[in-house]
């Protein structure tokens, strides 16, 4: 299941990227890191648009975290949008780091069949499902959903005009399944309720977010992105 907790899974390398771009001195540098030990004041931090831009730079090469990576980039984007939890934004750098690893960089449906299809396979496994089984189900759906249109649009809007199912398809499928899961007692108690009844309520903005992510920062048209060298 995936959870939002980029934040408690910053590693140190992280924090030491923090400081190097931020800190002019090294008694900023003292300080500075002792402020990352306070939750409050670490949220305050990584939203200065500075980190943002040494990530785009692309002038050294990064030692950084995935989570890192993707948390401080998608800040950045929906902070420019009405979406400004940052415990969705949390759970959205979560999705993208699992999902990167686990497609290893390619479009979900490229290796085998019509990512529409799968979707449609993943609704039809509700009929016997359990309880369980069918949050788990829900919630993949909606993940699904959101990654596929949010960060490859071209393949969507590409298979659209062969027949497949266009953007409306995907955003109604993903709105569904996340505005259910979020009714789900298991979604209270591993505190996704709320975040679910965003991503279904918003799921259109957060589509188009993550389209200016995949558009402007994450080139995921490049074979190995350098941060997943990591």
């Amino acid at each position: 299941m995936i959870r939002a907790n980029c934040r408690n899974r910053f590693r140190a390398e992280d924090f030491d990227f923090i400081v190097r771009t931020l800190a002019r001195s090294s008694n900023e540098a003292i300080s500075l890191t002792e402020l990352l030990t306070d939750e409050e004041a670490r949220d305050a931090i990584l939203d200065q648009e500075i980190l943002a831009h040494a990530l785009l730079s692309g002038e050294t090469q990064l030692s950084i975290s995935p989570q890192f990576y993707f948390y401080i980039l998608l800040r950045h984007v929906l902070k420019k949008t009405a979406i400004t939890d940052r415990m969705v934004c949390d759970y959205l750098a979560s999705l993208l780091e699992e999902f990167s690893c686990s497609a290893r960089i390619r479009p979900p449906g490229s290796a085998s069949g019509n990512s529409s299809e799968y979707l449609s396979d993943m609704l039809l496994a509700l009929r016997d499902a359990s309880p369980w089984q069918a949050f788990h189900i829900r919630a993949h759906v909606g993940n699904y959903a959101l990654f596929l249109s949010g960060i490859f649009p071209e393949r969507v809007s590409g298979r659209s005009k062969r027949g497949a199912p266009d953007f409306s398809f995907y955003e109604g499928m993903g709105s569904t399944s996340y505005r259910v899961a979020a009714q789900h007692s298991l979604a209270r108690s591993c505190n996704l309720t709320r975040i679910y009844e965003t991503l279904a309520e918003a799921f259109h903005e957060i589509r188009l977010a993550l389209n200016r992510v995949a558009d402007s920062l994450l080139h995921l048209d490049d074979p190995v992105p350098g941060i997943l060298l990591n």
